[in-house]
């Protein structure tokens, strides 16, 4: 069903602390989407308390194209919470996001639109780097190891069958979202597979097609590595657990673990999910 809006096409760009990169991409979306969809379009950068001046790049694009918006939040709400926030407010027919360092090119991120905006029996759309047909450059062999151990832990638990669910090029028609909204809690980097997997609980049909993307300097599992990769771990662990027959043990026992671990080994900030 049509969205209720002009436009047909909503791209979320999370950002946090990107005022180094987030022109560059910024510009490079601007003109390609321009070209194409006119004023059938808008991009919405969602900024994820920035320290650095982000906000004021974003706002100079702002004044000079139209189909740009942008939120503000001034406390952390981690990527997939950015990402969340934006879908809540795209009403446009097609949602995508993608990554603020444009490891994901416009043009490429334009493939997946395309087959989403063509074929009405799909429901989502996804780039994959692991798939026959992928072109990856810059992604070091200790991020491969780890990209394909957290890619089998997660089809272990949930049988999603993907190769890639973290790859940050994605679209979705914007029937399916009332539908899994309520449900997105994981506001950290493994929201893509709170995200996968609830798109699957809701009946829709996913798309993996494969992807040319480069690595960027600036990556957050390449700074942070042991971090990143064990709040993902423990958080698709607990969504798991949510969905499962064993749920019952989550208030009063995985909850407190979790919380404790997350506090002793990786931060005095408990675990960004929202709790159900």
């Amino acid at each position: 069903m049509p969205s209720n809006s002009t436009e047909l096409l909503t791209i979320i760009i999370p950002a946090y602390n990107e005022e180094q990169r987030i022109g560059e991409t910024l510009q490079k979306y601007l003109d390609y989407y321009e070209l194409r969809y006119s004023k059938n379009y808008k991009i919405l950068v969602v900024l994820n308390g920035c320290k650095d001046n982000t906000e004021g790049v974003v706002k100079k694009f702002k004044e000079k194209y139209p189909s740009l918006d942008y939120l503000v939040f001034d406390d952390p709400i981690g990527k997939g919470g950015a990402i969340k926030e934006g879908l809540k407010v795209a009403n446009t027919e097609l949602v995508a996001f993608t990554d603020a360092d444009s490891s994901t090119r416009p043009e490429i991120l334009h493939r997946l639109i395309a087959v989403l905006e063509l074929t009405d029996s799909l429901d989502c759309v996804i780039g994959s780097r692991n798939m026959v047909g992928s072109v990856v450059t810059g992604k070091s062999q200790k991020r491969k190891i780890m990209s394909s151990g957290f890619n089998f832990g997660v089809n272990f638990l949930f049988g999603l069958g993907f190769k890639d669910t973290q790859c940050g090029a994605k679209v979705v028609r914007q029937r399916l979202i009332p539908k899994i909204i309520d449900n997105l809690t994981i506001s950290n980097m493994a929201f893509d597979v709170n995200f996968l997997v609830d798109v699957k609980r809701a009946g829709g049909k996913t798309l993996e097609m494969p992807i040319e993307w480069e690595d960027s300097d600036g990556s957050t599992i390449s700074n942070n590595g042991f971090k990143t990769s064990f709040v993902m771990a423990l958080s698709v662990f607990r969504l798991w657990l949510l969905y499962s027959p064993f749920k019952f043990l989550y208030p009063t026992l995985i909850r407190p673990i979790s919380e404790f671990l997350f506090h002793t080994l990786v931060s005095k900030e408990k675990p960004k999910m929202i709790k159900k």
